[in-house]
């Protein structure tokens, strides 16, 4: 298998984290058949941990590969464990997902979706990450709360799930002591798993939305980390990308945002 799309170019590779829970599987594939539409390339998924195959593994039947880090923050992972085992075969790595303003409108879609389903709109929104504890680890999903707190007429601060604070049933807390009723989380995250499982158990919450990797929007985005990095002839580097730096944010101890990100956010 030498792992070509159907003119020679690089094969595309989703470096994806795992699941033990068996609906990631399904979430996932749904993002692959949505880039495979967009690039008509063959998309091959490696995972980091609990599922198989293993990202070794894949990219060893596809040297030169173009591996897009499905993460969204700059944690571990994507600033360690994917170039490593990328390099090993000569491949090339794009920046992860964390700061894009795809990713802003995929989670105002899903909030959105979620509040309807709850019967009507929050008064209050908690953007949940996953959480790191490596500086930068968590600018995407700061970055995420900058855009949506552009788009709601709430007020919109960030938790995380582990590594660092405050934790998202904290985050919950202070927002009903500071008098707010119906206040939903906005689940930064990709795919179903035990970070969003725990979501979905908080109690006080008016609603929490649905994980982001199977949305449109991120295999369009997706799809134009692989085409920019064939445009730069990325094969055994890691690729720059032209569309558009990755927003930086910063919070307040209590979680709020409290610096602009670069770039503006529509609803489109």
């Amino acid at each position: 298998m030498d792992g070509s799309g159907p003119v020679g170019g690089p094969a595309l590779v989703l470096a994806v984290h795992g699941s033990a829970v068996p609906e990631a599987g399904a979430v996932v594939a749904r993002l692959a058949e949505g880039v495979r539409g967009l690039t008509g390339v063959p998309v091959a998924v490696g995972h980091l941990d609990h599922q198989a195959p293993s990202l070794p593994y894949v990219l060893a039947d596809r040297p030169g590969a173009v591996v897009v880090p499905l993460l969204l923050g700059d944690g571990y992972h994507r600033t360690v464990d994917v170039p490593a085992v990328a390099r090993h075969f000569d491949c090339a790595v794009t920046p992860g997902l964390g700061g894009e303003p795809a990713v802003s409108l995929a989670l105002y879609d899903r909030l959105r979706a979620a509040e309807r389903a709850a019967g009507g709109p929050a008064d209050a929104v908690v953007v949940a990450g996953a959480g790191s504890s490596r500086p930068g680890g968590n600018d995407g999903t700061l970055a995420a709360a900058e855009q949506l707190g552009r788009l709601l007429p709430v007020p919109v601060t960030v938790a995380y799930c582990s590594a660092t604070g405050p934790a998202p049933a904290e985050a919950v807390a202070r927002a009903r002591g500071d008098g707010f009723r119906r206040i939903a989380v906005a689940a930064h995250l990709l795919a179903p798993g035990r970070f969003g499982r725990a979501l979905e158990a908080l109690a006080g919450t008016h609603a929490v939305s649905a994980p982001l990797a199977d949305h449109p929007r991120l295999a369009r985005l997706v799809a134009a980390r692989y085409g920019a990095a064939v445009r730069d002839g990325a094969t055994g580097r890691t690729a720059t990308l032209r569309d558009g730096a990755t927003a930086r944010t910063a919070a307040g101890p209590d979680g709020a945002v409290t610096r602009t990100a670069a770039g503006a956010v529509r609803v489109a």
